[in-house]
């Protein structure tokens, strides 16, 4: 009875296809962003934010990028972590070569220079799908990750070959580097990954989404009624390398600070997110931020318990983490394959009815 759509009429086509056409979820998001807003930055410690909120946010919205891919489209990608690799490197070159350069077109800039990229390694889809374009886009990580190491010009010639970000200010408020107030980059990151991920509620409800899931679901008959395999899959590709550059670059000028190649942009990266995705629930905005929430607080919970509490070795923890993280994408495939996002969407199911059993 919480949660209950009887009373709620809708008088216009707009009312109708409303983002959150129930009050309940319109004020639970309002609510939400109410508390990230104005509580968490004021009442979390400095430590918290870094390691738990700004991962949280910047995966969630990488993430999001794949789950447009492959659980949108359809097509399968291992190239995650050198796509926002690209994101972060652009960014870089971006940030130094235009100092004055406001920040928040740095990012939206680095995320279409990466789109233009994934849409080059895209190109494959049009001839080839599953496994065969899986390793397409493995080729394409390992490819971006040499190419950062060898072209000495994306660096800008640096002897460590290592990037780091110049201390860049937003409005006065500087953002970068270790003076940087956490609470600022919070809030900043917080801005873009709300404004982008309800771009792309949007964007999926549309006619390119509608596109995406028919050449999902059969791009044979989708191809039949009319809609373009070429421009479907590689508006996917485009729109998803926008979101993991845009997520890269954030991860770069916001969170971390310095980046090196593979060592920051490797293929663990393209796995971890995809395994958020998968866990998450494919195919569902929410689904990308649940997955990305869990497998960021799973180690960090891990670490509280196994090290800190019964005083195990980091390594074990480490180990055991692996090893949970595979059972949990096995128990997930099997018993639930869409997903932590299906869980929450079973859970409002039972709140229309409570305290009634059916």
């Amino acid at each position: 009875m919480f949660y209950r759509e009887v009373g709620q009429f809708k008088s216009s086509y707009a009312a109708d296809q409303a983002i959150f056409p129930i009050a309940q979820d319109r004020w639970f998001v309002i609510g939400v962003l109410l508390i990230a807003f104005l509580v968490v930055p004021f009442f979390v410690t400095d430590y918290t934010l870094n390691a738990v909120y700004l991962p949280f946010l910047i995966f969630g919205l990488a993430s999001l990028g794949l789950n447009i891919l492959t659980g949108y489209c359809g097509q399968l990608s291992f190239g995650t972590g050198a796509f926002m690799g690209v994101g972060a490197y652009s960014a870089f070159k971006l940030t130094t070569a235009m100092p004055e350069l406001n920040l928040i077109i740095v990012f939206l800039a680095a995320g279409l220079i990466t789109a233009v990229v994934g849409m080059l390694f895209g190109l494959p889809s049009l001839r080839i799908k599953g496994f065969y374009l899986a390793v397409a886009t493995l080729a394409a990580q390992f490819f971006l990750v040499w190419l950062f190491y060898k072209w000495d010009w994306l660096r800008n010639y640096s002897a460590t070959g290592q990037i780091t970000v110049p201390p860049r200010r937003f409005f006065g408020v500087l953002m970068t580097g270790q003076a940087a107030a956490p609470a600022a980059k919070y809030v900043l990151t917080l801005a873009m990954v709300a404004f982008l991920a309800l771009g792309a509620k949007n964007l999926v409800r549309g006619r390119y989404g509608r596109s995406w899931m028919a050449i999902r679901d059969m791009d044979v008959a989708a191809e039949l009624i009319g809609i373009r395999p070429l421009i479907a899959k590689l508006s996917a590709f485009g729109v998803s390398s926008f979101y993991v550059g845009v997520a890269g670059a954030m991860m770069f000028v916001v969170w971390l600070g310095a980046a090196e190649g593979g060592d920051t942009f490797g293929i663990q990266n393209s796995f971890l997110v995809l395994f958020m995705i998968i866990i998450g629930g494919l195919g569902t905005i929410l689904g990308s931020f649940l997955g990305a929430a869990f497998l960021v607080l799973m180690p960090i919970a891990l670490k509280t318990v196994m090290v800190d509490a019964l005083g195990l070795s980091a390594v074990f923890a480490k180990h055991l983490e692996y090893v949970l993280m595979g059972l949990l994408i096995i128990f997930f495939l099997i018993l639930e394959p869409h997903g932590l996002a299906r869980l929450w969407q079973i859970a409002k199911e039972k709140l229309r009815l409570w305290p009634f059993p059916y």
